[in-house]
């Protein structure tokens, strides 16, 4: 089970994903109806979410800003982005300002469900929507003539964690197939994220596929 607390401010379609929620078996911690009330809500909650389920376009206090406010104050919540736009700049926007997983409006459950026991074992919430619009915008750039990074020079454990930034392992997961400790591994990812200038994982695996380091079409 897990603890979940939304953000939106459609409050029909809230209140249906709480009773949702509530029926495949976690807990809701609390709704709001934006950013702003969300922030205020957890400041002052008895238990902290897990998970938020937050929407993007809100009055005062929007998804993207909510996100990178708690991904600097409360960044063990893991925000799932809830949202109608399934365009890559508002996906990879949402990436950037923190969110763990990026889910449609009209998902069926099951996906939901999906998303909540990804995020809470795993830590995130790839769909193939994430992976295809992410790949998408990568392309893009590279067909537009943008300069692709100067390969920077990495030994050989930093690329081999490069590589497994890449799929859906955890870090935990990654450090059992390097037989190094989860502590190495967070030396390995902090080093690469200051060599390479990127501050997420999401930015690991970009860096990775515009440089050739991993097959995009291997399956």
């Amino acid at each position: 089970m897990a603890k979940i607390s939304l953000a939106d401010d459609h409050v029909l379609l809230r209140n249906g994903l709480a009773a949702l929620l509530k029926n495949i078996g976690h807990e809701v911690v609390f709704e709001a109806d934006n950013g702003k009330d969300c922030i205020e809500k957890i400041k002052t909650s008895a238990a902290i979410p897990d998970i938020l389920l937050l929407d993007i376009n809100m009055p005062e206090m929007d998804g993207y800003e909510t996100s990178q406010w708690l991904k600097i104050n409360y960044p063990d919540i893991k925000v799932l982005a809830l949202s109608m736009y399934d365009n890559e700049n508002a996906i990879i926007k949402m990436l950037q300002c923190g969110a763990k997983g990026y889910i449609l409006k009209d998902s069926d459950p099951s996906q939901l469900s999906a998303a909540i026991h990804d995020l809470m074992n795993k830590g995130f919430y790839y769909s193939d929507l994430v992976s295809g619009k992410l790949i998408h915008a990568i392309n893009k750039i590279n067909d537009e003539g943008s300069e692709v990074h100067t390969l920077v020079n990495l030994n050989e454990r930093e690329t081999d964690f490069l590589k497994y930034s890449c799929t859906e392992l955890t870090y935990k997961e990654i450090a059992d197939k390097m037989f190094v400790s989860p502590r190495t591994i967070d030396g390995y990812r902090d080093a690469l994220f200051e060599k390479l200038h990127v501050k997420t994982r999401v930015g690991l695996a970009i860096y990775a596929i515009r440089n050739g380091l991993v097959d995009i079409n291997k399956k």
